[in-house]
């Protein structure tokens, strides 16, 4: 018992060598590796940086040539920094075990690695370290579906509606014409013309101005079967593959995004310019909104609300 409790709390290395597989396998290791990053579940955690500490082991194919001291032929250490910079780049996340699963796929795409282990622990939510190890293989990312980052998402056409916009008798003709547009549609909204509850705290306050451009959303959906309210990247990429008009709930992706946006829920057409950015949109179409200083690259258009045809 003694030998696998030290082997549970070992350095990675030293469980790749005991569970090794048969045949040689040469390993390159990341150890005590530490960066600050905003990650967790807990609200205590937003808003906040705390430190991770990466020790990471990748088992990989021997060189059976000549490597003539040329780094190219290698597996370099900078592949499995890189991938992990890569991931908490990507989005913020809440959980430790999905960083360490996007971690381990992207270092397995790398055509020399054949198994890796990751761990990862927080340091400041308590005395000690907090964390998750995984082990994982090129066989399981055979059986696993191609990781978003594999994907190349379409570009969709984002069009935000004003109140006056979601109420008018046009909506519904707006909205056959954009169906029969080749790009993918995301409908954005603000919030209703009701003002929401007031917090006095910035924090709490963001959330529930971000949650009344969610009812909106709903209130929008409501009135036609065709629009589907979606709140994660992934379901947005689903939507934006199968024709489907999305309409999007902002908590999430704002809250969760790296690079968040410099404006707040109550300011929603700028917001909604972030989201076009942020999504890689081919353009912003404002209905029913005037022109506005557009801080993205993205391209947008104006149309005004009596106008029946886009």
């Amino acid at each position: 018992m003694s030998d696998e409790i030290s082997l549970a709390f070992g350095h990675p290395g030293a469980r790749a060598e005991a569970t090794a597989p048969d045949g040689p396998l040469d390993r390159i290791s990341l150890r005590d590796h530490i960066v600050e990053v905003e990650i967790g579940a807990f609200q205590l955690e937003r808003g906040i940086t705390q430190r991770i500490c990466f020790n990471v082991v990748v088992e990989v194919r021997p060189v059976t040539e000549d490597l003539d001291d040329d780094v190219d032929r290698i597996l370099s250490y900078d592949r499995v920094t890189e991938a992990i910079a890569a991931e908490l780049a990507e989005e913020r996340l809440n959980l430790l075990e999905t960083l360490a699963e996007n971690v381990a796929e992207r270092i397995l795409a790398e055509p020399q690695a054949v198994r890796t282990f990751v761990r990862i622990e927080k340091l400041d939510r308590g005395p000690g370290a907090l964390g998750v190890e995984i082990v994982r293989s090129v066989d399981d990312l055979e059986t696993r579906p191609v990781g978003s980052h594999d994907q190349t998402a379409p570009r969709p056409h984002v069009v935000y509606l004003s109140n006056e916009a979601v109420k008018s008798p046009n909506l519904i003709r707006w909205l056959d014409q954009l169906e029969q547009r080749a790009e993918p549609v995301i409908l954005c909204v603000g919030r209703a013309d009701v003002m929401p509850p007031q917090t006095g705290h910035r924090m709490t306050q963001r959330r529930v101005d971000l949650l009344a451009i969610e009812q909106n959303a709903w209130v929008l959906a409501g009135r036609d079967d065709r629009f589907v309210v979606v709140d994660t990247r992934t379901e947005l990429d689903w939507a934006m593959r199968h024709g489907r008009i999305s309409v999007w709930a902002p908590s999430k992706i704002v809250l969760d995004a790296v690079d968040g946006p410099t404006v707040g829920p109550d300011k929603p057409v700028a917001l909604a310019a972030w989201f076009a950015g942020h999504m890689d949109a081919s353009d912003l179409l404002l209905i029913g909104e005037p022109p506005f200083e557009n801080g993205t690259s993205v391209p947008v258009l104006v149309q005004d609300i009596a106008q029946s045809g886009l």
